[in-house]
């Protein structure tokens, strides 16, 4: 499959130490003020002890990684004709929770290629310090020719 922007078994890494800064900002973007992400009182009695950060940032960081990957084929293989975007996540699934000041450390492995429909398929792992899982996914990304390109061809 060497005609593709990213290959099979293609890697990239995102490491990051989550502050409470992080979550209060995206609590604020995206009006999920929920008591687990942003009161201290309410989750000292839950079974977390503390508060957790949203699940869906964990998917925020999984876009980085996938912007990552672009960059990654990008750099090896120079300009391109095709536009990359996300067809979106798959099988997203919180294992665990992540605390503030857990660093978290995400890997994006291109798993699937399908020259045909011009995709990739990659597993997105994500680890907290200690090496816990605490969220797993598939990202499907698109590489869409560029209208100049696709004029072109006909």
């Amino acid at each position: 499959m060497a005609d593709f922007h990213v290959q099979i078994g293609d890697t990239v890494t995102f490491q990051k130490t989550v502050g409470e800064s992080d979550i209060y900002l995206f609590a604020g973007i995206t009006g999920d003020l929920s008591g687990n992400h942003v009161n201290d009182e309410y989750m000292a009695k839950s079974k977390y002890g503390k508060r957790i950060a949203h699940g869906v940032l964990m998917v925020g960081f999984m876009s980085t990684c996938s912007t990552m990957m672009i960059d990654k084929s990008q750099a090896r293989t120079g300009p391109i004709d095709e536009t990359p975007v996300s067809l979106g996540y798959d099988k997203i699934r919180f294992l665990g929770p992540v605390f503030i000041n857990d660093t978290v450390k995400l890997t994006y492995t291109i798993t699937e290629i399908d020259p045909v429909k011009r995709q990739s398929k990659s597993s997105i792992e994500v680890k907290n310090q200690h090496g816990d899982l605490v969220a797993v996914g598939t990202h499907i990304l698109r590489w869409v020719k560029n209208p100049s390109v696709a004029k072109a061809a006909e």
